[in-house]
């Protein structure tokens, strides 16, 4: 397990995991390497920084941003993101007269290579049950506050088809670089239950 690179002191949390995982590798149940190896998979190669380096580089690229729009998959790939759950992609752009928001109705289908893990609340049955019927409602709940003349748009992902939104670029960030740009790009923001 990564190690404890803090003065503070660890939380229960951290202690119970820690506990297990040393039960767990004594009685020779997983490998402590495999462990630490599926840590470094999600902090560096999956997770909503790449979703950040793809929006980020759409923003900043008006060639790449129509390849994305086209197919998101491939334009994704040239950043080297991909992987399972992150075939079959669909980019779906935010603009002044739309708002795209992403679900799940059946399951928790999502993106992971480019978004992570999924929240614990998109994966629950509220969730996904009302931002199909009433999505201004939900978006609200969020403090996504989207305009009555603006059209809302949900997309359900599926096992075959997943998509992340391409939010609008905020104003005022002309001249700034990709870097600054993606770290500007949040998970919600991505979903749909946020403006960035």
């Amino acid at each position: 397990m990564a190690s404890h690179k803090h003065n503070e002191p660890e939380s229960d949390m951290a202690l119970r995991v820690k506990a297990i995982e040393q039960l767990l590798s004594e009685k020779g149940l997983v490998d402590p390497t495999a462990i630490d190896r599926l840590i470094e998979l999600y902090e560096t190669r999956v997770g909503p920084h790449n979703g950040a380096r793809v929006v980020a580089k759409a923003w900043s690229d008006p060639d790449y941003k129509a390849r994305l729009l086209e197919n998101g998959t491939d334009a994704i790939a040239e950043l080297d993101i991909a992987g399972v759950q992150g075939e079959n992609m669909v980019v779906v752009e935010n603009t002044d007269a739309v708002h795209n928001v992403v679900v799940c109705t059946l399951c928790s289908c999502y993106p992971w290579p480019v978004l992570g893990l999924p929240p614990t609340w998109y994966k629950s049955p509220p969730y996904r049950s009302r931002i199909v019927r009433e999505p201004r409602v939900v978006l609200e709940e969020f403090g996504a506050s989207v305009s009555g003349d603006v059209e809302v748009r949900v997309w359900d992902s599926s096992a075959e088809i997943r998509y992340l939104v391409l939010p609008k670029r905020p104003e005022g960030t002309d001249g700034m670089t990709e870097d600054d740009l993606a770290a500007m790009v949040t998970r919600d923001g991505m979903i749909g239950v946020a403006e960035v």
